[in-house]
């Protein structure tokens, strides 16, 4: 971070503080010339900004939905609520689950992917930059893989 010029700094920090992917951060950090682990950026990344784990809150959702279900099934089986308004509720309450359990494999899916695809690009830009070091063709091409990670950053 130290050797970074201003804008460039500026640009990861804020980068840092929106991005939810440590793997995103430390991927955009090793562009910017970062040689340390994932381990002591993740860290560095926990200290400074307060991520959400959204995958976490949404496998407590489904915990707490299965609980909620056996519940109004034991309730049905005692009597204590009617056979048929209780099936009808269990029937309800398994579509929401599910419908929750694929929004938590879509999201999983989307980030892993998108994972996978920025640590290619960080691969072949490397390999890239790399390939034409000390070349006058080095600075125009630092620039150039600037905005190819920049616009990566924006698609979804």
């Amino acid at each position: 971070m130290d050797n970074l010029d201003s804008a460039t700094q500026e640009s990861f920090l804020s980068f840092a503080s929106e991005s939810y992917s440590i793997i995103e951060c430390f991927l955009y950090a090793r562009f910017l010339g970062y040689r340390g682990s994932i381990t002591s950026c993740e860290e560095w990344i926990k200290d400074q900004y307060i991520k959400p784990d959204y995958r976490k809150v949404l496998a407590d959702q489904i915990d707490k939905m299965q609980e909620d279900i056996r519940k109004l099934r034991d309730a049905v089986e005692t009597g204590e609520v009617k056979r048929d308004s209780g099936v009808a509720r269990i029937a309800q309450m398994q579509k929401e689950l599910r419908g929750t359990i694929i929004q938590m494999e879509e999201f999983t899916s989307s980030k892993d992917r998108k994972g996978l695809l920025m640590a290619g690009a960080d691969r072949a830009i490397r390999e890239i930059m790399f390939i034409f070091k000390d070349d006058p063709i080095e600075s125009p091409l630092h620039e150039a893989s600037m905005s190819v990670w920049a616009r990566m950053q924006l698609e979804e």
